[in-house]
């Protein structure tokens, strides 16, 4: 068979879409002709410490003549040259979606990130991207060239239609407390929201990947009128994320910019009526049939749009029943996704 070492940085059982679609892979990868081994790389990236690049070098060194090796963005973009030369086989980056398009970023950040993940991207004998947006974005702004990159969307299992709530109409969230997911704008938007029909927001996702935002969007929603009405409960294996999925009525994405928006085919397998932002690819992962979008970062129009959703049963049905009808035909599989990224390596082997 042929082997692939898949480097990944931190704990891979973090509950994000990405490390989801890494844990996936990994475990998938045997089914389709690979070998694959787990590298666990610093949990520092994507700011690593000259101590973290230093493992980074020698973890990379100490590979097998030749073997291809697989490097999750999270990780790669931020690496140095010298690091990356290290390996003596074929690299593939996995990008989930540009480093510096981060929310939250100072210019100067930002634009050191830019370069690197340029100069990385250079080294790399094939990228994988996990949406078509993801790879027309590092065609144009990171000169890597077409026929360097291939697509493999995220999967998604099969799942049974949501029942929803039998009371308070339930709305979730989910995705890591940082900038980018634009939490801050959805508890705005439901300030302007103007119904007597009882409601209520769980925010699923991750509480320590950006501490600073996390208290600032738990201060606003203790300062608002909705304190009782919004919940913050950190992040969800996803046995238990599956259980608010089942119980929820609608999904909100607020982000600003999405490399593809896992969240949004998981609520989709499930049959559930979405409200998300047109930021990065969550345009092209939502059928128009299944949801109301909205520019990312316009609060008047989330705030109108989820008040819509909110007061029409009617409207939720058919978005509804739109998603569920999606989901029985068009949603990638897990196996079609790890076909993908196995072909990739395949043709790198040696």
């Amino acid at each position: 068979m042929t082997t692939v070492v898949f480097a990944i940085p931190g704990d891979i059982n973090l509950p994000t879409g990405g490390y989801t679609y890494d844990r996936h892979v990994l475990a998938l990868l045997p089914q389709f002709g690979v070998t694959a081994r787990h590298l666990e790389l610093p949990a520092g990236y994507p700011a690593p410490t000259v101590a973290d690049l230093d493992a980074t070098a020698r973890a990379f060194a100490d590979m097998r003549q030749g073997v291809v090796l697989m490097v999750d963005g999270l990780a790669y973009g931020a690496m140095p040259a010298d690091v990356i030369k290290q390996a003596s086989g074929p690299i593939i980056a996995l990008v989930h979606h540009p480093l510096c398009l981060e929310t939250g970023l100072d210019d100067a950040r930002a634009a050191e990130l830019r370069a690197s993940e340029i100069a990385a991207l250079a080294l790399a004998k094939r990228v994988v991207v996990t949406s078509r947006t993801t790879g027309k974005t590092l065609i144009e702004e990171f000169a890597v060239p077409a026929d360097k990159l291939s697509i493999a969307e995220p999967g998604t299992e099969p799942a049974p239609r949501a029942t929803g709530s039998r009371a308070t109409l339930q709305l979730l969230a989910v995705g890591s407390v940082v900038p980018r997911k634009g939490y801050d704008i959805l508890v705005r938007a439901l300030q302007r929201v103007a119904t007597t029909i009882p409601w209520q927001l769980t925010i699923v996702g991750a509480t320590d990947r950006s501490p600073e935002t996390t208290a600032a969007v738990q201060a606003q929603i203790e300062a608002s009128s909705l304190a009782s009405c919004i919940r913050m409960i950190g992040g969800l294996p996803e046995s238990a994320l599956a259980e608010f999925y089942e119980r929820s009525d609608v999904l909100v994405l607020s982000s600003l910019y999405e490399g593809y928006g896992m969240v949004l085919t998981e609520a989709l397998a499930r049959g559930l009526p979405i409200v998300t932002t047109t930021g990065g690819a969550a345009a092209a992962t939502v059928p128009d049939a299944a949801g109301l979008k909205v520019a990312p970062g316009d609060v008047e129009a989330l705030a109108a749009a989820l008040q819509r959703i909110i007061t029409d049963a009617a409207l939720r049905k058919q978005l509804a029943d739109a998603a569920w009808s999606f989901a029985q035909t068009s949603l990638p599989r897990w196996q079609d996704t790890a076909t993908k990224v196995a072909a990739v390596i395949k043709e790198l082997a040696p």
